[in-house]
């Protein structure tokens, strides 16, 4: 169901935002009302969840559709767009490439940048093999038009990024790549924090680093 490739159907795509919201839920890489999930349509469309809504408990019709400019195009009475819909838009104005965008609020990852510290993509090799480095944008107030412009320099470059004190951002192909990249980043901050609690953190060797930075180049980039 997430792992959808064109051509595909509104209903299907619903179906798969429901999953989706579900797995992050039951993972805890949101909570309450928090996040939100979008997929673009084979026409060019955005079906994203509402504002105010548990993403654990999402309906089929809970689903807003609306264009690029964030015009909403269809929805049920009672449902709000996000505010944070211009930073879903941002990523596929971007990336062509995006059909998925998924923001979280993982609890490890989030924990990072309230620290202050950088996600430590060197201690783990399948994050330098298949994310690399995964940027911290700058701060940026909730439900704002900063949303969208603190992550537009890292598009381009980036399949994943933290939000400062805001949670995450991961995108891709379908809604399965976006939770996996959302499902890895948070694996990894939790080790983090984890071998932190237990003394030094031992990090990939440098020679390694580069082995698997040029394997990651040559089967993983998009």
């Amino acid at each position: 169901m997430l792992n959808f490739s064109s051509p595909i159907n509104e209903a299907d795509l619903r179906r798969a935002i429901v999953e989706c919201g579900r797995v992050a839920y039951e993972r805890h890489l949101v909570t309450s009302n928090d996040g939100n999930i979008s997929v673009r349509m084979d026409d060019g469309r955005v079906l994203i969840t509402p504002s105010g809504i548990s993403k654990g408990r999402l309906s089929l019709d809970d689903m807003l559709v609306v264009d690029l400019d964030g015009n909403v195009l269809a929805s049920r009475p009672d449902r709000k767009p996000s505010s944070e819909t211009p930073m879903h838009l941002e990523v596929y104005k971007q990336r062509e490439d995006a059909r998925a965008v998924l923001h979280a609020h993982p609890i490890f990852a989030t924990t990072l940048t309230v620290a202050g510290l950088e996600f430590p993509n060197d201690v783990l090799p399948e994050v330098l093999l298949t994310l690399g480095d995964v940027p911290v944008t700058e701060y940026a107030t909730p439900s704002s038009h900063e949303d969208a412009e603190v992550i537009r320099p890292f598009l381009k470059t980036h399949n994943a990024m933290l939000l400062r004190q805001h949670g995450s951002l991961t995108y891709g192909k379908n809604l399965d790549e976006a939770l996996i990249h959302l499902e890895r980043i948070e694996h990894v901050a939790e080790i983090f924090w984890r071998a932190k609690t237990l003394g030094e953190v031992k990090r990939v060797p440098p020679e390694a680093q580069a082995k698997l930075i040029e394997l990651r180049e040559k089967f993983f980039s998009r």
